[in-house]
């Protein structure tokens, strides 16, 4: 992961769902350089980054990615980046609307926090 391909996946974020209020990484080189927080600085975007040695401020998004790794992306052999994204749209979905999850006392996030399938994944 460098600095420019950082900066092309904020970039596209703000275009396609708007520029948020904070943004929030750990403090790897391509997130702490000039050209990645100079895109967040033009769009008056707010920066927070996690402390050194603070792995346990991303627990939760750790977590799923974790899960997206080990329950879908291991073991499948995609083909191409259309199939990937299709079972990855798939998974993320079943994640979210069928999966029942123990830190939400057993109900999907979807039932937690409402139904969030107007959002898509940036491609």
């Amino acid at each position: 992961m460098d600095a420019h391909s950082c900066v092309s996946a904020l970039e596209e974020a703000i275009a396609v769902y708007g520029k948020p209020e904070i943004f929030n990484t750990d403090q790897g080189s391509q997130f702490t350089g000039n050209l990645f927080t100079g895109v967040l600085i033009e769009n008056e975007i707010k920066i927070s980054m996690d402390g050194k040695g603070r792995a346990m401020d991303n627990i939760v998004v750790e977590r799923f990615w974790r899960s997206l790794k080990y329950d879908e992306v291991y073991l499948k052999d995609y083909n191409d980046m259309p199939e990937c994204w299709k079972g990855i749209g798939s998974y993320i979905q079943k994640y979210n609307s069928f999966r029942p999850h123990s830190s939400l006392g057993g109900i999907t996030p979807d039932m937690a926090y409402g139904d969030i399938q107007d959002i898509k994944l940036v491609s």
